[in-house]
Order: structure tokens, then sequence, then C-alpha cells
């Protein structure tokens, strides 16, 4: 039998083990916002990985965004040197979670086992790419001790809130330099026979309007924000709506839907602030003199952050145009540029080579719709050769009855060791 076979046999026999992980960390709920239990599932962690040899260090990413004393945002990185000199393989995933949602039909924190696959929230977004990436490395080592440079896995803070109080610290403080780590993947879910490039831009910003607070019997002495806001809403629909729809890009970005330019408005805020849930009073009757909408823009490769901003700028301008007393205010609230590996970087070659001889297929190459930390790779650590591979399917992350296939984190590990095998230059044991 082959060395890669024996690889492939090896994380085979592993499978009880796999999914025994996956569980574990489904079972940790680490709710982002607001930053739950990421010291908990660090710990686990750090005690799975310590037992594999790996050097681990848990490192608080004091005073990022988001970070505070109750809610500290720890992240885990381990590393497991070879014998022999050469190159590092880097394999991070977030180990946050969205909220759960309604709609469920299973355990959201259960782990459970149905029909081949995993339930749970973070089951394929991300903590079955986390526990592939583990195994497949447990595995290499095991059947290839004597191999060349380093391995180093990491779980991540906040990726579903920017990545700030994770990727972007330690890129930060030289996690991610280019002399010490060499070659990315990032088990997110988007298809275990794919390798993801990259992703979109994204420019997030706060609009407010702005109106005069008067008594709620008598709006005519007063000035309604929210009404402003719906003039917005609806210029938005009118004209930027439909243009973002004509603006195509040439990069492969999943789902077909995403192609395009896209606009999500997160959320919209007037008048009074909504009280605690033990309140059991009517609201004050006000004329709401502020408003407040996030907005969520998506931009392809082809477009200029510049210009995303106009756009904005431009259509609140003509609604101030033709609307008395618009008054408004537009705040930044991220930004970030599209990025895409190029299909020749030796991560993609590797990870396309392995996939071909697992799967008995040429690999499909795809870009994110949604950003995700290759951004903080990439602009903070100057590291190109950063790509997104692991189990799971991308249309499931965020919705209820969340799950990994078991047969699609077995292949995807064995594809990271193949991986491995192929950059790290293993040899028989």
């Amino acid at each position: 039998m082959s060395l890669a076979d024996r690889l492939s046999a090896e994380i085979a026999a592993r499978r009880d083990d796999l999914v025994e992980l996956c569980q574990d960390l489904i079972k940790i709920p680490t709710l982002n916002p607001p930053g739950e239990n990421y010291r908990e599932i660090c710990d686990y962690l750090d005690r799975r990985l310590l037992k594999s040899g790996f050097h681990t260090e848990l490192i608080r990413a004091k005073g990022a965004l988001g970070d505070s004393d109750r809610y500290p945002r720890w992240n885990i990185v381990a590393r497991k040197e070879g014998p022999r000199g050469g190159e590092c393989v880097h394999f991070n995933s977030h180990i946050d979670i969205v909220e759960v949602g309604r709609g469920w039909t299973t355990d959201p924190f259960g782990g459970e086992v149905i029909d081949g696959k995993v339930y749970g929230r973070g089951a394929c977004d991300m903590k079955g790419g986390l526990a592939a990436s583990i195994v497949a490395a447990e595995a290499f080592i095991a059947i290839c001790p004597d191999f060349a440079g380093a391995i180093e896995i990491s779980g991540t803070a906040d990726e579903e809130s920017g990545g700030f109080g994770g990727v972007a610290y330690l890129a930060e403080k030289g996690y991610f330099n280019p002399e010490k780590v060499h070659h990315v993947i990032i088990p997110e879910p988007l298809g275990h026979d794919r390798i993801c490039l990259g992703h979109r831009g994204v420019w997030w910003a706060e609009i407010e309007t702005y109106g005069e607070i008067a008594h709620g019997s008598m709006p005519f002495l007063g000035d309604c924000a929210v009404r402003h806001m719906g003039a917005v809403v609806s210029e938005m629909e009118r004209s930027l709506f439909p243009a973002l729809a004509l603006k195509r890009t040439d990069m492969p970005v999943v789902p077909e839907g995403a192609k395009q330019s896209t606009m999500n408005i997160n959320s919209i805020h007037g008048g009074e602030a909504e009280q605690d849930p033990d309140y059991t009073g009517l609201p004050s009757p006000c004329v709401p003199d502020s408003c407040r909408m996030v907005i969520d823009r998506r931009f392809l490769i082809e477009e200029d952050i510049d210009e995303v901003q106009e756009e904005i700028h431009g259509l609140l301008r003509h609604v101030q145009s033709e609307r008395e007393n618009f008054t408004f205010n537009v705040r930044e609230l991220q930004r970030v540029l599209p990025t895409m590996t190029e299909k020749s970087a030796p991560v993609v070659q590797s990870v396309a080579r392995a996939i071909s001889d697992i799967m008995g297929k040429e690999a499909d190459y795809v870009v994110s719709p949604g950003t995700y930390d290759q951004k903080h790779i990439d602009r903070i650590g100057r590291l190109k050769n950063c790509i997104a591979y692991g189990p799971g399917i991308l249309d499931l992350a965020h919705k209820p009855d969340e799950y990994v296939g078991i047969d699609e984190m077995v292949q995807s590990a064995q594809v990271m060791a193949r991986s491995l095998l192929d950059l790290l230059d293993g040899r028989e044991n």
C-alpha cells in the first residue's frame, strides 16, 4: 500500500473519533454575539492538541473590537514541528457560531447523528471543518513522523462578526507572517470537492436621517425621521437595486445570485428605543427625531470602493434635492476589498491534486459571496497563498437544522492530509 493510501486508510479508521470530536465542539455553545464560551472551547482544543504533541498558545485579543472582561476574545494557536526543516501549513478555523434562530427540529447543541449527518449550530460553519483539520493533522503525524516543516492549527474568535478579535489580531501580532507561515487552508463549508479562492468585497455603513421631536398627537409640529428614511428605502428600490442587479463579475462566485452586486438592509431603528422585555407599559407618543439604517453592500472585484460609496452618497443627495428638511449622515462601519488567490498558488495546486486523487474528479474553483478570515491573512498578514477548503454545504450555514455530512468530513480530512503529504515532504514511517 502506498504512503498516500495508508494515510487515507488511517483517516478512515479514525471516523468515529472525527464524529465525536465534531459533536464535542458543537456541544460548546460559542454564540457570537456576544462571544460566549470562547475560553471553554479553547481549553478543550488545548487538551486535545497537547496530547497530539502540539505546542499550544492561548491568546486573548486584549483591547480588540468586541473584547471585554465579561466576553474576552480567546484564541488558540497550536504548532507541531517536524524533525526536518521546511515550510509551514496552517489550518485556521473560527470557533464562534451565530444565533440559533427558530425552526429547529433537532437540538442545536446536541450534535445528534442522523442518517450519516451531524446536526447542530456550527456543524458545517465550521466545527466540522475544524474537526476534519485536526484529525487530518494527527493522522499525517502518525503515518509520516519524519515530515519536513511544521503544521499549525488555530481556533479563532469572531469571524462571524468580522474577525477583529481573532485572525485580524493574530495577523497584527505576526502569526501569519509569510516568513513563518507559508500555506493557509481555512476549512469553511464551500463544498468538499471545491476550492474557494477568495471572496467578494464588503462595505458596511450606517445611514442616519434626522427630524424633530414633537408630541405624537401633533406630528405636524415635528419632523419624522422615519418618514425620511422611508424615502431613502423607496429610492433604493426605484434606482439602486435595479442598478446593482446589472453589475456582473467574472469571479467564479457561488451561488449564481451572488455573481451580481448586492446590498442587504441589515437593520432599521427609529424613534424610541425598545424597552426591556419585562416592561409592560406603552411607548410614549413622540415624533422620532432620528432613524438609523445599517446597510451591507457586497461588491465585485471589478468595482472600485470609492464608486461603491458614491452610489449611496449620490442617492442620499438626490433624495435631499427632492425632499424638504431632509438631512442625513453616513458612517462607515467596515470595508473589505475583494480578494482572490491565483490558481497557480502552491496551496491551490496541492489541494487540487488531492481532490483529484481522493475523489477521482477535477476540483471546482469558486469564490465566496461573503467575506471570511482570508481578508485579514491577505490584508494584514500579506500572505497570498491562502484558500478556503472544507466539508459542508454553504447554503446550510446560519440555517435551522444545520448539519455536516460524515462522509464529507472524512473525505475532506483525507484531502487535507494528502495536501500535507505533498507540501511537507512526508516520508515512509
